[in-house]
């Protein structure tokens, strides 16, 4: 099958490249500068010059492929950020690939968000991204609803957390964070709990959508369904031989500035529903293994 990939120099595209290609599948990666292009051609995939501000290139992208992968998006944690903005560039990268593919049956499989679950629940493949959520991002809805144009699209749910050797996100923040305060912290009792997933398994589930998902399917890439937050804080602090410390809720902006919304979610996800349909099965090391490697540690 020949695959069009979004997002293929980064952190997780890139690894959904390499998945692609070790099982035999011609891949073309969406590139916006000389050297993401190199890197495509180093693994083997072809380049397809653009960007997610060019919905032609990427509708020609789509057009010319048997199958998509998006995981492009913009994530912007900065005070800059404007999170409505990134989600309509989503909706409309998303509406152009779909017009290519509408009426093919061609599989669109995109990158999206867990939603919340309720207190005391755990979300599963049965519940569905909300439409009026805090955070803005309409990448699940907008795929799903070309599943009626004739598209087999479907939905790749990411959790809070994937991680991996080359993680630039949330991890390395909060490494970051403790190393400049000097402590690294908590909230509360910090039993909230972050699911995560490795790239290298949500990779192989990327695959798997790709090749077999149905039109409609909501697939979670969880690994760990729901991991302490205070254990996180707590294999931090041991790493940089930091004291770990419980914060206030008031405490939190002061210490983990524009994170301290993040490091309260409470996000327990399952993956069950996903791995007995599809016979997809986590290998990769869980959060807390993969932090003890001490990778993160060197690079942050």
């Amino acid at each position: 099958m020949r695959v069009f990939v979004t997002g293929a120099t980064g952190f997780i595209g890139s690894a959904v490249v390499r998945e692609l290609l070790d099982a035999g599948h011609q891949v073309t990666g969406l590139a916006r500068s000389d050297e993401g292009a190199a890197s495509l051609a180093a693994v083997g995939a072809e380049v397809h010059r653009g960007s997610l501000e060019d919905p032609d290139s990427l509708r020609a992208g789509a057009a010319a492929s048997d199958g998509v992968i998006h995981t492009a998006y913009t994530h912007d944690f900065s005070e800059h950020n404007d999170a409505a903005a990134y989600a309509r560039t989503d909706e409309r990268v998303i509406t152009a690939m779909g017009e290519a593919l509408a009426g093919s049956g061609r599989p669109l499989v995109v990158a999206a968000g867990l939603p919340m679950p309720a207190p005391g629940q755990v979300t599963t493949e049965a519940d569905a991204a909300p439409e009026n959520s805090a955070y803005p991002r309409v990448s699940e809805s907008a795929a799903l609803a070309l599943a009626g144009r004739g598209v087999r699209a479907s939905a790749v749910r990411m959790p809070p957390t994937v991680h991996g050797k080359g993680d630039h996100n949330f991890i390395p923040a909060l490494i970051g964070i403790a190393r400049a305060r000097g402590l690294s912290a908590y909230i509360d009792d910090g039993s909230n709990r972050w699911s995560a997933v490795h790239r290298l398994d949500a990779a192989h589930l990327f695959r798997l959508a790709l090749e077999s998902a149905p039109a409609g399917t909501r697939l979670n890439a969880v690994g760990d369904e729901g991991v302490p937050f205070r254990d996180i804080a707590e294999v931090i602090g041991k790493h940089l031989d930091l004291p770990v410390k419980s914060l206030s809720p008031q405490e939190a902006g002061g210490h983990f500035g524009l994170f301290a919304i993040f490091v309260q979610f409470d996000v327990p996800a399952s993956s069950a529903a996903t791995q007995e349909r599809f016979g997809w099965q986590p290998v990769h090391p869980g959060l807390i293994a993969d932090l003890d490697e001490g990778h993160y540690f060197k690079d942050a």
